[in-house]
């Protein structure tokens, strides 16, 4: 793939604080998770934009408006979208676009395993009130590009994410930085 520039989503922020427990708030651990694979991926050579650098609010509109004014909204434009996951499951699951197939989330599932976390699925998920249009608008506001959300584990797991998502959350973030890297035949090198 010949890949025009990555957007990375900072899932909630501000008055939004996502999913809260054991510690762990949502919208700082996206954060912490996307301030790390901006970093990363600019190392890498690869264009990279981040929806959000600190701790604000910003609504369904403007995010979208951020995500397209940064590379354009053509399949040549990967959008990940962090988020930290809440009812009580355990494991990583990645969402992926009605447009896109599952190869890309396929392999970033692939590089969770291998980073030490256990994955449950990836999906593709439909708005109940019009099946042809998908349920997120991360996936259904970016144009063409190929949106990912990324649920790194549940932070009221009754298993092991906690306490992974506390200790190894950057460990993860790396994982899927190599998995963009591999998808975009981009030649990785670890940190």
């Amino acid at each position: 793939m010949a890949l025009k520039g990555v957007v990375i989503d900072a899932g909630h922020g501000g008055s939004d604080p996502g999913a809260s427990g054991n510690g762990i708030i949502e919208k700082d651990l996206t954060l912490l998770i996307s301030k790390y694979m901006y970093d990363r991926l600019r190392e890498l050579g690869i264009p990279t934009y981040i929806t959000r650098t600190t701790d604000e609010t910003i609504d369904s509109t403007e995010r979208t408006n951020r995500i397209k004014n940064a590379f354009g909204t053509s399949k040549d434009v990967i959008v990940i979208s962090n988020h930290i996951n809440a009812g009580g499951g355990d494991g990583a699951e990645v969402i992926y676009a009605l447009r896109n197939n599952s190869t890309f989330s396929n392999k970033i599932l692939e590089e969770l395993q291998k980073s030490g976390q256990n994955i449950r699925k990836n999906y593709q998920q439909r708005l109940p009130s019009n099946p042809i249009k998908d349920y997120y608008f991360i996936h259904r506001e970016t144009g063409k590009t190929e949106p990912i959300l990324v649920e790194y584990g549940f932070l009221d797991s009754p298993n092991d994410d906690v306490n992974q998502l506390k200790n190894n959350v950057l460990d993860y973030a790396e994982a899927v930085v190599r998995a963009v890297a591999e998808y975009a035949n981009v030649p990785y090198t670890p940190p």
